[in-house]
């Protein structure tokens, strides 16, 4: 087990993930809504005449447009129109069995709740940064292969026992096999790294890492996946 002091420095909600959609994006949707030149639209307008292009189908047909562009080698032509309907009124970010598809999913509905003004469920994200202080300097180490897992055992030690991530995943916390994690932690990024301190920045869905808003500063133990098992399951 290695032990941390583990900080909350901040938290904040968020309806978009950072960086999901690019202007090549865009501009790819709307090849496919086979618009006029979308290669000469100015780039400050692409996000808006993809936007209105949307809207120019119904919202089940621009569904399955969107989830056709981020999932057509992964989900059959049935499974795209099954989920299109589906996300009209389902958080599929936090509902559907596949947490590997639940970014793409949330990336989809946040696109279209924007383009049809809330015909879509709201998306709700979240977005902090974590201080992690090794009590040995060597123990940092741990994040170093596949940080997901061993991080998300440290954050679960500052949530509340009823959290969602505890009692779905209360093995895999207490283990050395936690394939999920990168499913759950959608975005990392190392703010600032020290000898025996990193600084973390986290996006995820509120729907697994909302309750970390109430982590003060705690200690904490963990411990990283066992690559092969990993690998294996």
């Amino acid at each position: 087990m290695k032990n941390f002091t583990v900080e909350r420095l901040s938290f904040d909600a968020l309806s978009e993930l950072p960086n999901s959609w690019t202007n090549q994006d865009y501009t790819a949707l709307l090849h496919e809504m086979a618009y006029d030149n979308p290669d000469e639209i100015e780039p400050a307008e692409l996000k808006a005449m993809c936007l209105m292009s949307l809207t120019d189908l119904e919202p089940t047909e621009a569904a399955q447009l969107v989830l056709g562009y981020l999932f057509g080698e992964e989900l059959t032509t049935g499974q795209i129109e099954n989920l299109a309907h589906q996300m009209l009124t389902e958080k599929l970010w936090e509902e559907n069995p596949q947490l590997g598809q639940h970014e793409g999913f949330f990336k989809a509905t946040q696109l279209l709740y924007e383009a049809y003004n809330g015909k879509f469920p709201r998306t709700e994200a979240v977005q902090f940064q974590v201080q992690l202080t090794a009590e040995n300097a060597e123990d940092l180490a741990v994040l170093d292969a596949q940080p997901e897992a061993p991080l998300l055992r440290l954050l679960a030690q500052g949530m509340p026992d009823n959290t969602l991530l505890k009692r779905l995943f209360g093995d895999q916390l207490a283990g050395t096999s936690f394939p999920e994690a990168p499913h759950i932690i959608w975005q990392l990024r190392t703010i600032r790294q020290e000898a025996a301190s990193v600084v973390l920045e986290v996006v995820s869905s509120a729907y697994w890492l909302d309750d970390f808003k109430y982590a003060d500063t705690y200690a904490a133990t963990t411990q990283a996946d066992d690559v092969a098992v990993a690998e294996e399951g």
